[in-house]
């Protein structure tokens, strides 16, 4: 069975920063397209970020440009989400996601997704 493990969210002060994990395990995380959403109280799921299977070409939603940063370590079979100068817009819960394309691309699908990780960002 599929599992994607998410950890790293915490509660911080605006301009303050995070890095989320997110653990694959039954599947070679490499191969596949992975994203992370977020969703926030009140509000529908929104993508923040993706990376491509093998390549690793990364796309983020417009809010976030220039301070969040998606990558993989392959090693540890983990995709990353570094965010930095943290915004109060930006508390969620956090989730990460595959589609489970083979060699697939970004955008994906919210088909498995972990079970999330609270961000908070408030003064």
């Amino acid at each position: 069975q599929v599992q994607l493990v998410e950890s790293g969210g915490g509660s911080v002060q605006p301009g303050e920063s995070l890095r989320l994990s997110c653990t694959a395990s039954k599947f070679t995380l490499d191969y596949y397209s992975i994203g992370w959403f977020r969703q926030a109280p009140g509000k529908e799921r929104e993508g923040v970020s993706c990376i491509s299977s093998r390549l690793g070409g990364t796309n983020y939603v417009d809010s976030v440009k220039g301070r969040f940063t998606i990558s993989k370590d392959r090693s540890k079979n983990t995709v990353y989400l570094q965010m930095n100068n943290l915004e109060p817009e930006d508390t969620a819960v956090y989730t990460c996601a595959t589609d489970l394309k083979l060699n697939g691309a970004c955008p994906i699908s919210y088909s498995y997704a972990g079970q999330g990780t609270q961000v908070t960002v408030s003064s």
